[in-house]
């Protein structure tokens, strides 16, 4: 028998998530039965979306994660083979392969880690992950970019944001990127942005005239509030914006959200196309995605950057630090 670990939310989040809200739990895994398999779990994301989920009963705490199969009764999945899943914060799991998990966000089926042909196994849970998918298919299907479009990008220094913006770049776009802190503005400039403005510092409306006196023509919003409000009063007639995220206002309760500047004046005389997107939209997809990111990175055309925290223990610190923004890059812990 197989002694395994998972975190286990306690308690509804309240404003920020805190330690008491998590236990860890350890348990006993069952034999196996036909089409199941015993991963041992290497690498597990640490993302921003897991703070919009919360309950007044206990779960799991979900997230991708990548691991190796120790033992198996399922014959495509032998000993050994690598495979991601959206089983959570676990350090061992048992998983049906024949199961479509309908609570797997974004995708409902386990699979095999995509071929990467040397580059790191935890990309699998980032740029050639789910965060990847997002960046590829939110950007190039929702804000439709062409050759010469000014392209803004807020979070832009998180695990998405950095991915959309080097993406662009490859379109032939010009690229301005809003980040938390000066250190972030610098690695986004030494990676091809053509500016990056720190919000928290400048006056954001000023900084946008400057950085793009022509307009903007596409948003990709990872962060909602205030400053995507001044982003769509900048924009050219006929922008396109792709809605994401909301990360400004993930740690605020009902009673007490953020005020913005009214959008419909902005939608309306601009005529702006405006969508959302979640990457389960494109689940069916992902592998388009990953196939030509990982082409892009191997290339140099893309640097997947990564924050890595190391231990299970952990683990709870690496998702305070994401909601905060202290990561560069995509967040992932290695157990």
């Amino acid at each position: 028998m197989v002694k395994a670990r998972k975190y286990v939310v306690v308690n509804e989040f309240k404003g920020w998530p805190k330690r008491e809200d998590f236990q860890i739990e350890e348990y006993e895994l069952p034999p196996l039965k036909d089409g199941e398999i015993l991963v041992k779990i290497q690498w597990l994301s640490v993302d921003p979306y897991m703070r919009l989920y919360s309950s007044p009963q206990k779960y799991d705490q979900f997230g991708h994660n990548v691991g190796v199969v120790i033992e198996t009764k399922a014959a495509d999945f032998p000993v050994g083979t690598k495979v991601v899943s959206h089983k959570g914060w676990c350090d061992y799991c048992i998983l049906d392969t024949n199961k479509f998990y309908e609570d797997y966000y974004p995708s409902g089926k386990i699979y095999k880690l995509p071929i990467m042909e040397g580059l790191p196994d935890s990309l699998a849970v980032g740029a050639v992950g789910m965060p990847g998918a997002t960046a590829y298919f939110g950007f190039l299907e929702h804000c439709r970019p062409k050759a010469g479009d000014t392209v803004v990008v807020t979070g832009a220094a998180g695990a998405v944001g950095s991915l959309v913006g080097q993406i662009a770049k490859i379109k032939g776009c010009k690229v301005i990127g809003f980040a938390g802190s000066d250190e972030k503005v610098k690695w986004l400039e030494s990676i091809g942005f053509d500016k990056a403005i720190n919000y928290k510092t400048a006056d954001n409306a000023a900084a946008l005239r400057e950085a793009a006196p022509q307009g903007v023509d596409c948003y990709y919003d990872n962060v909602g509030g205030e400053l995507s409000s001044t982003i769509l009063y900048q924009m050219n007639q006929f922008g396109r914006v792709a809605v994401i995220r909301y990360i400004s206002s993930y740690n605020d309760d009902s009673s007490n959200l953020p005020k913005a500047t009214i959008l419909q004046p902005a939608i309306l005389y601009r005529r702006l196309s405006v969508s959302g997107f979640i990457a389960g939209d494109s689940r069916d997809k992902f592998p388009e995605a990953f196939d030509q990111i990982t082409k892009w990175i191997q290339s140099g055309k893309i640097v997947a950057k990564e924050h890595v925290t190391e231990g299970f223990e952990n683990l709870y610190d690496a998702l305070v630090g994401v909601l905060k923004g202290d990561n560069i890059g995509k967040a992932v812990v290695k157990i």
